[in-house]
């Protein structure tokens, strides 16, 4: 099969990392990578191969498809000028700063006839990929992602920047409609909010209850599922993961915690091997070839970005009701 030629918009921390998998990928041919800042572009091309390129047009105008790891706000100016070039586009998560924007570049990649997919990699950790195929008709789900601060990704808040992949799995993994959200978000080290909790309300009577936070002193990436017979824990970090189910014919607990425990046996979840972001942008050029589903589609992208506006929304209303009530917890 013909390797795709690819490039990459933006190589910042994130665009970098984009760059090293095309050059390792066998289906990928790295054209090159354009950055506002050349000389980072040109370290970039360096190490990875490709030319450095001096206008995103001509970076354009070397590839078949484009990643575009620009700044959150300048997504859209960067997903349309790929799209009237007619290059299909892989965009960063979150897909947009607004859903207005999302509506409008996905209208964009609809005239050109061009795909737009989302880079929500968690999908891709292979311990989700395990637990996915055993989740059912979850009742609840409880996520926590915790990252120590970096001076990076602060024209967004915590929210944006990382509840959002937790966002993408639970609507990936619940499909019924979201009835109410509720949020907290406290700023601790930067103008927007660097901790928040939401709780999610479905309307089949899921929650879901999601906590994410920037400035923890360790890192904690976990999801864990609660379903009728069973419990699924996923640690997204080290990659690994614990089934629980209930042992067929077992009547309620009696006799204390040991008799508890043989209510249930633990399997623990085969993983396999690779990395989030290679299995990622390996299945978005799939997709171009017609081999397989690709990426996050772009809807999906909106509609974690629709979710985790709501829940933005949500956590200003609480720090309105502060605001006007500043004595009531005293």
């Amino acid at each position: 099969m013909t390797a795709v030629r690819v490039g990459v918009w933006g190589v910042g921390v994130w665009g970098e990392k984009h760059a090293r998998v095309y050059h390792a990928l066998p289906e990928a041919e790295l054209a090159g990578v354009y950055d506002r800042d050349a000389a980072r572009a040109r370290a970039v091309a360096e190490q990875y191969g490709g030319t450095a390129f001096d206008t995103p047009e001509a970076l354009l105008e070397a590839c078949e498809a484009v990643s575009v790891a620009v700044p959150t706000v300048a997504h859209r100016e960067a997903v349309e000028r790929v799209a009237a070039a007619g290059r299909h586009v892989l965009v960063e998560k979150p897909m947009a700063p607004a859903v207005e924007d999302a509506d409008a570049m996905i209208a964009a990649a609809t005239r050109a006839g061009v795909t737009l997919q989302v880079g929500q990699v968690e999908r891709f950790n292979p311990a989700y990929i395990a637990a996915r195929a055993r989740v059912d008709r979850p009742k609840f789900v409880e996520a926590h992602r915790l990252a120590v601060f970096q001076p990076r990704s602060l024209d967004v808040d915590v929210v944006f920047d990382l509840m959002i992949h937790d966002i993408d799995l639970v609507l990936d993994c619940v499909k019924a409609p979201l009835r109410h959200v509720s949020a907290v978000g406290v700023a601790v080290l930067s103008r927007n909010e660097d901790i928040a909790n939401a709780r999610l309300e479905f309307a089949d009577g899921c929650v879901a209850n999601l906590t994410a936070s920037r400035v923890s002193q360790d890192r904690l990436r976990r999801i864990r599922f609660f379903q009728a017979d069973s419990y699924l824990s996923v640690d997204l970090l080290a990659r690994s993961g614990d089934h629980l189910r209930m042992r067929r014919g077992q009547a309620g607990p009696r006799g204390g915690l040991a008799a508890l425990a043989g209510l249930f046996e633990r399997e623990a979840l085969e993983v396999a091997g690779g990395e989030p972001l290679s299995l990622e942008l390996a299945a978005f050029l799939g997709s171009l070839r017609g081999a397989g589903a690709g990426a996050a589609p772009a809807a999906a992208g909106r509609e974690a970005l629709h979710v985790a506006e709501q829940v933005r929304d949500a956590m200003k209303q609480r720090s309105q009701l502060w605001a006007e009530n500043p004595t009531a917890a005293s």
